[in-house]
């Protein structure tokens, strides 16, 4: 077993990519799936938002691990990963990790330290995600060097063009230089109010603009202000309100997640032939 490494990045904050990897993960384990999430964010949302409220406090983080990759320090199995009680595991973050940005700078291969760590744990996972911090910095080229495929969360508020070209060039060149089987599973707009035209028109504009050289998923997750509590709880959405539509917006992203890495994987066996 060799996990599927998805990163959730874009460098606009405030896009549902925290509570996307905590509820896509969720959904997945919810499926049977064995999962690890990965905070690499040095604000730790996504730590806080799995009931870590203080993760300054931790003893084992990202940056630990990431550290004992640079000083070639073994680990210990499983080290510093954390059991949520919905079925996923967590590799938090907190504070320290933004003193491992400039420790990079000056690492062998510092593209790739965080997929050195990943080689480490991936054979005992089905996937693992990782929350990218909001900037293209070299903690997010350190997640896109090591996923196998990048899910991109989009408001669907304003026109994220400008964004979205910087954030496309970032992948484009770490597909070039560090990691050639990069591939973007798609877009997913996020904090749709469905009952606005505006936000049916930038759904639409999305999908001109960039349907034909990506993938758009065809799940929206919808604006919910349910969906916006849970962060501070510690839980899933699917046990916050599981009969909401959020909840149904994320268990339609898992399906589709899960279809594609099972067409990859049937790709994959018919080159193989």
């Amino acid at each position: 077993m060799n996990a599927k490494t998805i990163a959730i990045a874009n460098q606009k904050g405030g896009v549902g990519k925290t509570t996307t990897c905590a509820n896509l993960g969720i959904g997945l384990a919810l499926e049977g799936k064995k999962v690890l999430l990965i905070d690499t964010d040095p604000q730790g949302s996504l730590s806080i938002s799995l009931g870590y409220a203080q993760p300054d406090k931790l003893d084992t983080t990202l940056a630990t691990v990431m550290g004992k990759v640079i000083t070639d320090t073994p680990l210990q199995h499983k080290e510093g990963i954390l059991s949520h009680h919905e079925g996923v595991d967590l590799m938090p973050a907190n504070i320290e990790l933004s003193g491992m940005e400039v420790s990079l700078v000056n690492a062998m291969s510092r593209e790739t330290v965080l997929k050195q760590y990943l080689d480490t744990v991936k054979k005992q996972y089905d996937f693992i995600l990782l929350d990218c911090m909001p900037s293209l910095g070299m903690l997010t080229v350190n997640a896109l060097a090591a996923s196998d495929s990048v899910i991109i969360p989009v408001q669907a508020q304003y026109l994220p063009a400008k964004g979205l070209e910087q954030l496309l060039q970032t992948i484009g060149k770490v597909r070039r230089q560090i990691n050639p089987k990069l591939k973007i599973d798609g877009i997913l707009l996020t904090m749709v109010d469905s009952r606005t035209n505006f936000a049916k028109d930038i759904c639409t504009l999305l999908r001109e603009t960039y349907g034909s050289s990506m993938k758009i998923f065809s799940t929206d997750i919808p604006h919910s202000v349910r969906a916006a509590e849970i962060s501070a709880e510690g839980k899933s959405i699917f046990s916050h309100d599981p009969k909401g539509k959020v909840a149904d917006g994320y268990r339609d992203l898992t399906k589709e997640v899960l279809k594609i890495e099972k067409l990859r994987q049937k790709h994959k066996s018919d080159i193989g032939r």
